[in-house]
């Protein structure tokens, strides 16, 4: 990566230029994903995740926490993506994987497993051997927010990481998946501004939601669906049951051009 620009040096990992500068200069996802764990950019995530990284809970007292920016997780030739909120404090924060350590992402890996798209139902750590098959999960926020709450200005800060994401992932990039409100809400502006024609106004989000993106000279046709956050709330309460995030992604699966299997139980 370029360490100089027409501007002069690029921005320190703590400045708010950081994220938007680097992601644009990444050439592949691994190079992306290094260059997102070393961002400081927001002082409140910041703060926030390496408190809770220092004073873990007392079920992971002997677990050194990550306490960085979490990246997304999945092959760099992905044609399904499933986008989420951010990190969990004591989830990803911890393990410094997305969606594995906690609940949600029990749910999640689950269903992934039961579509075919995961080599096993369960994600506890980095190491655990849990592979993804033609789908890469991310967030349009890689730090743990307080409360779960990124604000507007964090939002729009990390916006570059994922911006840069969908851009490397879309050559072959067909359905996106984005799990809650907030998920939709980030992901339609990027696509946009990636080249994809987003209507306006912008589509509602629900459960089951389905747009349709056609090709244009930059990009193939993309089919974004909409789902319930997999969190403990919607679980609990049946908002959002495991057969019904089964059948929603195996029919993102369908729209991904990925091979179809039989469903099978966690």
């Amino acid at each position: 990566m370029d360490e100089t620009g027409p501007g002069g040096p690029p921005p320190d990992t703590d400045e708010v230029d950081f994220p938007a500068h680097q992601a644009a200069r990444c050439g592949g996802l691994a190079e992306l994903d290094g260059e997102i764990a070393r961002c400081r950019a927001c002082p409140r995530l910041v703060a926030w995740r390496e408190q809770v990284a220092a004073h873990p809970r007392a079920a992971f007292r002997d677990w050194e926490y990550w306490g960085r920016p979490v990246p997304g997780f999945g092959p760099s030739d992905a044609a399904l993506a499933v986008v989420g909120l951010a990190p969990a404090a004591h989830g990803g924060n911890r393990t410094g994987r997305m969606f594995t350590g906690d609940a949600s992402g029990d749910f999640l890996f689950a269903a992934l497993h039961a579509v075919g798209l995961a080599s096993r139902p369960t994600a506890t750590h980095r190491d655990d051997g849990l592979e993804l098959y033609g789908v890469r999960v991310t967030a349009p926020v890689h730090c743990a927010p307080p409360e779960n709450k990124p604000t507007p200005a964090e939002r729009a800060t990390c916006r570059p990481w994922l911006a840069a994401e969908l851009e490397l992932l879309s050559p072959g990039l067909r359905a996106v998946v984005a799990l809650g409100a907030f998920g939709w809400q980030a992901l339609l502006p990027v696509l946009g501004e990636a080249g994809w024609p987003v209507p306006r106004p912008r589509p509602a989000f629900g459960h089951g939601a389905e747009l349709a993106l056609p090709a244009t000279g930059r990009r193939p046709a993309l089919q974004v669906l909409g789902s319930y956050h997999p969190s403990q709330r919607n679980t609990f309460t049946g908002k959002l049951t495991f057969d019904m995030l089964v059948a929603l992604l195996t029919r993102a699966a369908e729209l991904a051009g990925l091979p179809r299997t039989a469903p099978r139980r966690p």
